[in-house]
């Protein structure tokens, strides 16, 4: 092993920064309905279009990454915009995410995007 990464392993401050970022920017699918049914966020899929049209999570709105510096509008500043994309080796979520912070907005990724939502946890679909 790297003598280098061996040494930041063993950097319990570094560790702690690392998974308190990952825990404040990324939510599973469990904490996401959790969010849902208490109406606290604004979900936000990137994926294409046609994608969205066979099956999106409930109450997500279709923003494709592409299109979403022109379609700001549609979010507010004032709750936490949920985006989801394919899948986890997908970085379309990512990508957006990384958008919406740059305007501001308030913003947590899905992890395992829509193929946990209804592979792995099998939550319903609209």
């Amino acid at each position: 092993m790297n003598e280098k990464i061996r040494e930041i392993r063993f950097d319990t401050e570094k560790a702690r920064c690392f998974f308190s970022k990952i825990l404040a920017f990324t939510l599973g699918p469990v904490e996401l309905k959790d969010l849902m049914e208490q109406n606290l966020v604004k979900l936000v899929d990137v994926r294409l279009a046609s994608d969205y049209e066979i099956a999106h999570i409930p109450s997500a709105v279709s923003i494709p990454k592409d299109e979403l510096e022109d379609n700001t509008e549609k979010l507010s500043k004032d709750e936490i915009t949920v985006v989801y994309c394919y899948n986890e080796q997908c970085h379309l979520g990512a990508e957006a995410c990384l958008i919406l912070a740059e305007y501001g907005y308030p913003v947590m990724l899905l992890e395992g995007g829509f193929k946990t939502w209804t592979e792995d946890f099998r939550f319903a679909t609209e």
